[in-house]
C-alpha cells in the first residue's frame, strides 16, 4: 500500500491553476463552512453533526483521490467538505471541550508546521503544483485540513479572545492577506511560502465575514442568522464552481478529429 502511494502517478497536477477563480471560490468556502458549522451545530446534536460530516467529509476526499487527474467538481466539494469538518473540529475543541483559542490556535499550528516538515522531508518540495503521485495528495489535503482549522481557531482567537470583534477581525485578516503577494512581487519571497501563507488567511478572513453577517447585534454583527448566510455563500460557490467549470473546459484543447 505504502508503495503505491509512493508511486502512483497522475497524468497532471491534481490541484487547480491558482489564479482569480481559484482564491475567490477558496475564500467563499471558507466563509460558507463557518456559517454551515455554526448552523448544524446549534441546531442539532453536535455529535452527530460531527459524525455526519466526518463521513460526508470521507466521501468527498475519496472521490477527489479516485480521480485521474484535477477535475473541478470533486476537488471543490473537497475543499467545501474540508471547511465546514474543520470549522466544526475546531470549534469542538473550545465548545465542548472547553480549550481556549489560544492552546487550539498553538496545537494546530504545531501540527500544520508537523505536516510540512513531514512533506518537505519525504518530497523534497511542498509546492502545489507538483502533486503528481498519490502520497503527495495525501500530504497536500492534510495540510488543507490542518489549515483549515489553524485559520478557524486564530480568528476565533482575535475576535472573541483579543476583543477585536467579527468585523474588524475581517479588516485585520484582509490587510495581512495582501501582504505574502506583495512580498513575493516586490520583495522576492519564495512563491511556496507566500501561497501557503495566503491560503491559511483565508480562513480566518472568510470566517469573520461569515461569522459578522451571522450572529447576533449583541455579539457584533448584522443578525442575519448562519443558516441564511451558509445558504447565500453555498449558491455563491455552485455558481463560482460552474463558472470555473466552464473556463477551464475551454481552455483544454481539442481532441484530435479521425
Amino acid at each position: 500500500m505504502l508503495h503505491f502511494f509512493a508511486t502512483h502517478r497522475f497524468r497532471a497536477s491534481k490541484v487547480p491553476t491558482i489564479g482569480v477563480g481559484f482564491w475567490s471560490i477558496k475564500l467563499l468556502s471558507t466563509a460558507m463552512g463557518e456559517a454551515t458549522s455554526d448552523y448544524f451545530v446549534h441546531h442539532f446534536s453536535p455529535p452527530v453533526v460531527v459524525v455526519v460530516a466526518g463521513l460526508v467529509f470521507l466521501v468527498s476526499l475519496t472521490w477527489q483521490f479516485t480521480r485521474p487527474d484535477y477535475q473541478t467538481l470533486p476537488y471543490w466539494f473537497a475543499v467545501v467538505m474540508v471547511s465546514v469538518f474543520g470549522t466544526m473540529c475546531a470549534d469542538v475543541a473550545h465548545v465542548g471541550l472547553g480549550i481556549a483559542y489560544t492552546v487550539s490556535t498553538t496545537v494546530f499550528a504545531v501540527v500544520l508546521a508537523l505536516v510540512f516538515l513531514l512533506w518537505y522531508r519525504v518530497e523534497h518540495t511542498l509546492s502545489i503544483h507538483s502533486i503528481t503521485t498519490a502520497r503527495r495528495e495525501l500530504f497536500y489535503w492534510a495540510a488543507v485540513t490542518a489549515t483549515f482549522a489553524l485559520g478557524t481557531a486564530t480568528g476565533d482567537m482575535t475576535a472573541v479572545t483579543l476583543h477585536r470583534g467579527y468585523f474588524s477581525s475581517g479588516l485585520i485578516f484582509t490587510a495581512i492577506f495582501v501582504v505574502p503577494g506583495l512580498l513575493y512581487r516586490f520583495a522576492g519571497l519564495n512563491a511556496v511560502a507566500a501561497f501557503w501563507i495566503s491560503y491559511v488567511l483565508t480562513r480566518p478572513l472568510g470566517a469573520s465575514y461569515a461569522d459578522w453577517l451571522g450572529v447576533s447585534l449583541a455579539r457584533g454583527g448584522l443578525n442575519w442568522g448562519p443558516g441564511n448566510v451558509a445558504l447565500m455563500f453555498t449558491l455563491a460557490i455552485v455558481v463560482g464552481v460552474a463558472l470555473l467549470g466552464r473556463a477551464e473546459r475551454s481552455r483544454r484543447p481539442s481532441p484530435p478529429i479521425g
